[in-house]
């Protein structure tokens, strides 16, 4: 069976209600990085309190991709078939839920399940959002939209880096996440108020009507059996490795080894993330430039992927180097480098499929990158514990990312037609 994708409403693209629904995006998302990092900022403080190793901490901080990673494919399905409004809305709450009652456990087993809980809950805001610029931004606007919703991101973490520390050496972990889980509320009550402006008889919902083809449950799942999604699955499976290896691992690094202090560790938590902010934007927009100029938008996207994806690189030679400063500049530029993947990544999932099942192939996407979320932290940690240092572990990182290029430019072709075939004895796209 054939499904084309259907012929868009453009009415949506022109309407400035778009730019409200890309405030949100926005800011969801830097609710969403903010509080899925407090726990690697609390982690060091943790370990003294409780008692945790770094093998603990790493098993910790990978708990929360085992259900993230499993919730990215019904949840992309979910949003395909009904719309992100009150998707995205229950999955605010839960994961908001899951921050504050993290300040309870005092157990392994506790701490793991409200982190499964969290990552329920987070699984649905990135195929939410790129459904949302597949469907309401005009494909000149994608780069920058997706970009800024990204820059969302970036601006959570700096932010909870730079505040965290300090909050927790004042009031406590406990208190700190109390209060950085309630922080979210106001988003949640305004996010509820408003979805009425695209979900009930507006643009907004003509949009979403005209390009929802009800795909079946088997119909999504079918998506893996064309390599392209194969692609852009192991792609992203080496870009997230690295990225949650510095996201989740770095403040622990650099208190154990480095022995960074509070204040240090704010600085060297915050600047590499406020400095992917002044990339990741541009870094989109770039994009849509060479594609409005006739350029290849598959070949474009993959590209700007590989530049990135070799600068994080210097996440190998910051296991190496003696000075502390030097360490945490080089692996800024690393956290950088990943920032110009992130806008193109997306985007090329967007290249590849009618956007009736672009919430869905990103939710493959996502599935295939966080599965990197789930060993990486875990990985490092037990290497860590059992060495003494970083340094292998630092090298492997950089070893999965030049597979992960292979990947992108060896599975994902350039040229990429308009229908996507869902059949059961192949996937592929026609």
């Amino acid at each position: 069976m054939v499904l084309p994708a259907r012929a868009p409403d453009r009415t949506a693209e022109r309407s400035p209600r778009r730019w409200i629904l890309l405030g949100f995006l926005t800011t969801g998302m830097f609710f969403c990085y903010a509080q899925r990092q407090t726990l690697a900022i609390a982690a060091p403080y943790m370990m003294k309190d409780l008692g945790l190793n770094n093998a603990a901490i790493g098993l910790l901080l990978s708990a929360f991709f085992w259900s993230y990673s499993l919730a990215q494919v019904p949840a992309g399905w979910l949003i395909d078939r009904y719309g992100i409004g009150r998707i995205y809305a229950v999955g605010f709450f839960i994961w908001t839920s899951a921050v504050t009652l993290t300040s309870i456990p005092s157990t392994m087993a506790g701490l793991i399940a409200v982190q499964l809980l969290l990552g329920i809950g987070q699984g649905v805001p990135f195929p939410a959002s790129a459904r949302a610029v597949a469907n309401w931004f005009p494909a000149g606007e994608r780069g920058g939209a997706t970009g800024l919703y990204l820059s969302g991101n970036r601006l959570g973490q700096a932010a909870i880096g730079a505040l965290g520390p300090t909050m927790i050496v004042s009031y406590g972990w406990r208190i700190f996440f109390i209060v950085a889980g309630l922080a979210g509320i106001t988003w949640l009550v305004a996010w509820l108020f408003s979805i009425r402006l695209w979900e009930s008889g507006n643009t907004f919902a003509a949009a979403q009507k005209s390009t929802n083809t009800k795909l079946s449950l088997r119909e999504s799942l079918q998506l893996w059996h064309d390599r392209r999604i194969v692609g852009v699955c192991l792609g992203y499976f080496a870009c997230d490795y690295v990225f949650f290896l510095l996201l989740r691992w770095m403040p622990v690094y650099l208190t154990v080894e480095r022995k960074f202090g509070p204040r240090e560790l704010a600085l060297a938590n915050s600047i590499p993330f406020a400095l992917v902010v002044l990339l990741i934007i541009p870094a989109g927009m770039a994009g849509d430039l060479l594609v409005r100029q006739g350029w290849n938008d598959v070949t474009v996207r993959k590209s700007f992927i590989t530049l990135g994806m070799l600068t994080a690189g210097l996440i190998v030679p910051a296991a190496f180097v003696r000075d502390n400063a030097t360490s945490a500049w080089l692996l800024a530029g690393a956290v950088c480098g990943l920032g110009v993947v992130a806008p193109n990544a997306w985007l090329l999932t967007q290249a590849i499929c009618p956007r009736h099942v672009v919430a869905t192939a990103s939710g493959i996407q996502n599935f295939g990158g966080n599965l990197g979320g789930i060993v990486a932290p875990a990985v490092t940690g037990l290497i860590a514990h059992q060495t003494g240092n970083s340094i292998l572990a630092f090298n492997i990182a950089g070893v999965i990312l030049l597979c992960g290029i292979a990947c992108y430019w060896l599975l994902i072709p350039k040229n990429v037609p308009d229908r996507l075939a869902l059949a059961s004895d192949r996937g592929v796209f026609e």
